[in-house]
């Protein structure tokens, strides 16, 4: 199979890539991390006039209609430089779950702001975590959502709620709705998080996204937002070898560089064979995000989240001790790089529990 990339898939690499570089280096991230809201809205915006907050918003309400690779292509770039903005839970995972779901009326509402940079909007599900009941003309939400990532960013705030005698439903919530709280923190990476608990929050029946039991599409909303997690892995990766292998190349001991020890190079030898079994298991992720089979979907990108988990553990690792007592402090970038590889490797399922998840699926098969 050929994994080249188009020309138009080349140039958004390249756009995506030059923005890391130019305008998100090492310290200006500190910057935005140290900072009260922990993201910027400068950064954002431009974000939006590249056209990356509309790589998944249909070309009927205004935006580019890409799909996986595309996303792959931004994610992984956008991983290069640990950017802490939400584009992973806007941009994918929230703009995917309205495109889906959403009616024309919900599309034109929520896409087009979200596309513009002016509305960030992200998921909040839990299995069990909230239960929604029908009142009068619409529902009272009740329940709590742990670890929301980028919640505290969000105006619009997609609950996934179990609504008794039809399944999983899909509401859509101001951030500032009555009766929802938020306790907001930063997360071990340097991003924000909160946890949301909804005391009987009333929400109208034309907030509802989508009809009868959406589980299905949930799932497939959350397959698509981790193969894209997959990939921006995979430009956490090859920063974080690139950033060692420089270091072995420079730091000296005893006279000579330490990469020139044969221990060192074993060690790198094998962070770079993880590092490609991860890219390839990135783009299987990719590939497969799309398909109709949930099963065969589901086993394919808890396959890859293995690998990947694996990888971000024994490469973040490895970079770190042959940094030596430094690679743990914050005024050294590799540090940053562990945290968002350790990060990876829990969010969205830990590799423990994605490889539970893909035995059992092929149990099942």
């Amino acid at each position: 199979m050929d994994f080249s990339y188009s020309e138009e898939q080349t140039l958004l690499q390249d756009t995506t890539r030059r923005f890391v570089s130019r305008e998100y280096g090492f310290e200006a991230r500190r910057a935005i991390v140290a900072g009260e809201r922990g993201m910027n809205p400068a950064v954002w915006t431009t974000l939006a006039e590249l056209g990356l907050l509309a790589l998944l918003v249909p070309e009927a309400e205004g935006g580019l209609g890409a799909g996986p690779v595309e996303t792959h292509i931004v994610m992984a770039a956008l991983g290069e430089g640990l950017v802490v903005e939400p584009v992973l839970s806007s941009a994918v995972r929230a703009t995917a779950a309205i495109a889906r779901l959403g009616d024309a009326t919900q599309r034109a509402q929520w896409l087009a702001p979200m596309a513009a940079g002016e509305l960030i909007a992200v998921l909040a599900e839990d299995e069990a975590g909230v239960h929604a009941a029908r009142a009068g003309d619409g529902y009272v939400l009740t329940g709590e959502v742990a670890c929301v990532a980028d919640a505290p960013h969000a105006g619009l705030l997609l609950v996934a709620a179990a609504v008794e005698g039809e399944g999983r439903a899909l509401f859509a919530l101001p951030a500032d709705a009555p009766g929802l709280s938020m306790q907001a923190y930063p997360t071990f990476d340097g991003r924000r998080a909160a946890d949301l608990r909804l005391a009987g929050v009333h929400v109208s029946a034309t907030r509802r996204l989508g009809t009868g039991d959406v589980g299905g599409v949930l799932d497939a909303v959350a397959d698509l937002g981790l193969a894209a997690l997959c990939a921006e892995a995979i430009g956490v990766l090859d920063r974080a070898l690139a950033i060692t292998t420089e270091y072995a190349r420079t730091r000296q001991q005893f006279g000579v560089a330490i990469g020139t020890f044969q221990a060192l190079q074993h060690r790198m030898a094998d962070m770079f064979m993880h590092l490609e079994q991860a890219r390839s298991m990135a783009i299987l992720a990719t590939v497969r995000a799309l398909d109709e089979e949930a099963s065969a979907r589901r086993r394919a990108l808890s396959a890859a989240k293995v690998v990947i988990g694996e990888a971000c553990r024994f490469v973040g690792q490895q970079a770190v001790q042959i940094h030596g007592g430094m690679g743990v402090t914050d005024e050294l970038d590799i540090s940053h790089y562990f945290k968002r590889l350790f990060a990876i490797e829990k969010q969205f399922g830990s590799t423990r529990e994605h490889l539970g998840r893909y035995v059992a699926l092929r149990a099942a098969a």
